[in-house]
């Protein structure tokens, strides 16, 4: 016994602490600041060779990028491996195309409200072109008075036209890419359907344009041009968005909520109306959205389908209108006062960032559509 409890005595006192192994997945790891390091040295290197061809924004953002790119590869692989300084690389590339993406909308967004915003006045909003001409423009500018005239009616134009081109295109769209997906699968007909609108995709917009003012024509004489004949030309253009969009957001309702509503005795059409159609609506207003903001500022068809006007119409089935659209271009290419285009420069402005207000709101509204309408979530 005592034999043992020496034998214990010394085994324990031999014992020595284990020695702790260093987690290989920490091993030959960067430090957090050293990226931030990597672009600041980048950021004056780049600024050093810009300087040396020239300074320029487009060159020392360019010159900067590419030596981060290069020296934040090559620093990661000798620190931490070629697999993670691959990694590295192809991170920091999907950054610099994100980024890449992201500066010329920025850039116009800024254009536009540096620009637009010295325009944007009540008397913009809410007065038309109607009695401005050159030399008003000209003692606006020899006065430096407010700017006057406004794109009022273009305003109404643009909401008319899109809201009449709405109303032809969402229930044609709906309606073909319901029959696409709920009773036309593997048929003929579904897979014509699928092709012309493939091609309508394609149409440039000055054939839409072309396509209805040439059908009117042929109504209601050479002569025709009015509001509803370009909702017409627009709607050709709505109508390919709205049915792909629509086809693909069928296309992910489950099919076990089909078969449950079918399985209560629900017949088919009730089912779509009822339990398809609520659970994609979001992606359909969203589709919608994306159809509108597509049309909303066109130029092209609108020239030829509804023209151009100075005064305030809100008939879409007679006389010509205006859009903002063409509002723009009509005061950038034929200013009011060819000696003083200032004024006309400063409408187009204001119209294009009001333009861009209407966009956003209307995406907007598609997303308080879509959460209105979106099935409600239980517990």
């Amino acid at each position: 016994m005592s034999t043992m409890t020496t034998n214990q005595n010394s085994t324990s006192g031999n014992l020595t602490p284990p020695v702790r192994k260093r987690n290989s997945l920490a091993k030959g790891k960067l430090p957090k600041w050293a990226i931030w390091a990597i672009a600041a040295g980048s950021i004056i290197i780049g600024a050093a060779a810009s300087t040396l061809t020239g300074f320029n924004v487009a060159s020392f953002a360019i010159y900067s990028a590419i030596i981060f790119l290069v020296a934040a590869s090559v620093i990661t692989t000798v620190a931490e491996g070629k697999r993670r300084g691959k990694n590295a690389m192809w991170t920091y590339l999907i950054y610099a195309a994100f980024i890449v993406a992201v500066i010329p909308l920025v850039s116009v967004l800024y254009t536009v409200l540096e620009k637009g915003m010295p325009g944007m006045n009540s008397h913009f909003l809410f007065s038309s072109m109607n009695g401005v001409t050159g030399a008003v423009d000209n003692e606006t500018v020899a006065n430096g008075t407010p700017v006057v005239g406004g794109a009022y009616h273009a305003v109404m134009g643009t909401l008319l036209i899109t809201l009449w081109a709405t109303l032809i295109s969402v229930p044609v769209g709906m309606l073909t890419a319901v029959y696409l997906v709920e009773y036309g699968q593997g048929k003929t007909l579904s897979k014509a359907i699928t092709f012309f609108v493939d091609v309508m995709t394609g149409i440039p917009s000055i054939v839409a344009g072309l396509f209805a003012a040439a059908f009117f024509g042929m109504i209601l004489g050479p002569n025709a041009r009015m509001g509803i004949v370009a909702a017409v030309a627009l709607s050709v253009l709505m109508i390919p968005t709205v049915v792909r969009s629509t086809e693909e957001m069928l296309k992910i309702v489950p099919n076990e909520l089909r078969e449950a509503s079918y399985a209560l005795g629900v017949r088919r059409w009730r089912t779509i109306l009822k339990v398809v159609i609520p659970t994609a609506i979001s992606g359909i207003a969203s589709g919608v959205t994306l159809a509108i903001a597509r049309v909303i500022g066109e130029t092209a068809p609108i020239l030829v389908t509804a023209g151009i006007a100075s005064n305030i119409n809100l008939n879409v089935f007679a006389n010509w209108m205006s859009t903002l659209p063409t509002f723009i271009y009509y005061q950038i290419l034929t200013p009011t006062s060819p000696t003083n285009i200032d004024p006309s420069v400063q409408r187009a402005w204001a119209a294009a960032l009001l333009l861009i207000l209407m966009v956003m709101a209307l995406n907007l509204l598609a997303r308080l559509v879509a959460s209105i309408f979106a099935p409600k979530k239980g517990r």
